[in-house]
């Protein structure tokens, strides 16, 4: 790589982390300032992250579907050669691939997509790593026990964090039969959040939503979406399918979340960054 490209490459991380940086100024210092808490000057910020990792899967017409859920198309409209330009139409479920819910999702007087404000997209993040359970049992659900064990190791989950779940589910990513691990009567085993936890979260660390590497935040045999109705409310959202776990700490990072704010949409795909902490 030439020094003009080392220059410019440097330019463009600076860049996206001085964006970022402003963005969680303005919204982390307004979710704080209403909790009475202190909000973080830019220079703090500056100083407290590292470089940017992507926490998603990219799209395919092959990745994992969720039973009857359209499958994707990616067809080509226009091409450089011909038309001077590239340009593809796209057609996918809101809730496939990596991708957010909005509280509409499950509740029909929730805040469609176009309504949830920004500060719901922008969080400090609490990873809980469930690997070695969800190993032993693909039905496992994240209980308060490990919240408990978490905090007891990392200190108090803050408000408004992203908690995602650490299953090690993202590895299957590649083999959608594996993924969904579907039984003879079609019935899923993947695991998922608890319902004691995510309620235990909601009222006593007030979050702002629950992220996993699977295809939802209820266990996959769960068909009463327990999780994802108590969550999607009062504008917290779920980030499901994350990639990319492995490069988080346990504690320290941010996430940023970015989708299609379509009028009533019920969630969307999402690109979604871990801003990491300084050594």
């Amino acid at each position: 790589m030439g020094v003009l490209s080392l220059i410019s490459e440097y330019v463009q991380s600076l860049w996206t982390i001085t964006v970022f940086i402003a963005v969680l100024v303005s919204c982390w210092g307004g979710v704080a300032h209403a909790a009475g808490g202190p909000s973080l000057t830019p220079q703090q910020m500056q100083q407290a992250f590292s470089h940017v990792v992507f926490l998603s899967h990219v799209n395919t017409v092959d990745m994992p579907i969720f039973p009857g859920d359209p499958t994707p198309e990616f067809k080509p409209l226009f091409n450089v050669e011909k038309d001077g330009f590239a340009l593809h139409s796209i057609m996918m479920g809101e809730h496939s691939g990596t991708h957010w819910g909005a509280p509409s999702h499950f509740h029909t007087d929730g805040a469609t997509a176009d309504k949830v404000p920004a500060t719901s997209f922008v969080f400090p993040a609490a990873v809980i790593d469930i690997r070695a359970q969800a190993a032993k049992n693909p039905d496992y659900a994240l209980t308060l026990d490990d919240v408990r064990a978490y905090e007891r190791t990392n200190g108090p989950i803050p408000e408004h964090a992203m908690v995602i779940a650490f299953t090690g589910w993202q590895d299957r990513w590649n083999d959608p039969k594996a993924f969904f691990n579907a039984d003879a009567d079609d019935v899923m085993h993947y695991p998922g959040i608890g319902i004691e936890a995510t309620q235990w979260l909601i009222k006593h660390r007030h979050i702002g939503g629950l992220g996993i590497d699977t295809h939802g935040v209820d266990p996959g045999s769960d068909e009463t979406y327990a999780t994802n109705t108590a969550l999607l409310q009062d504008n917290r959202i779920h980030l499901e399918n994350l990639a990319g776990l492995e490069q988080l700490p346990p504690k320290g990072a941010w996430i940023v979340v970015g989708g299609i704010r379509d009028a009533g949409g019920s969630g969307s795909p999402a690109t979604v960054l871990g801003f990491l902490p300084a050594p």
